[in-house]
């Protein structure tokens, strides 16, 4: 073997470890990137938020992010039951930015006293006496 030759052997193998780790360098700032990357929010067909109005379906002009509810009356509230497995927030107000009032369990019986014309929020009381709202959707009646 001759000093070109080993040179050469030298020369080659450096290249293909610079070449290496440049793939690597590059692989890992892609790994990185998308794992930087938020997912994309879901969007819920009961969601008020007009950004996230579904597929298809332009958003409503309005410029309050929340929209005025107006409850219809129910003539007598009937027992319910909590079907969202995390439980439930009980708000002041049928508003996602209305004040918290407490919380309600997996499973807690309470009384639906009435509903929302789009049904998006039912105002309950619970067996303590404390009222409030809760998303709709999130119970099922009992027999």
């Amino acid at each position: 073997m001759s000093l070109s030759g080993i040179s050469k052997f030298i020369l080659g193998f450096l290249l293909a470890i610079a070449l290496l780790a440049l793939a690597g360098y590059g692989a890992t700032r892609y790994v990185l990137a998308q794992l930087a990357t938020p997912p994309a929010r879901p969007i819920f067909p009961n969601d008020p938020s007009p950004s996230a109005a579904p597929v298809g379906v332009s958003p409503s002009p309005s410029p309050s992010p929340v929209p005025s509810v107006a409850p219809s009356p129910v003539v007598e509230g009937y027992p319910a039951r909590v079907t969202q497995p995390i439980g439930l927030i009980l708000r002041q107000e049928p508003s996602g930015e209305a004040a918290r009032v407490g919380g309600i369990d997996f499973n807690q019986e309470l009384t639906v006293l009435e509903e929302a014309p789009d049904g998006a929020w039912q105002r309950v009381r619970l067996a303590d006496g404390t009222e409030g709202w809760i998303k709709g959707g999130n119970t099922e009646k009992l027999n």
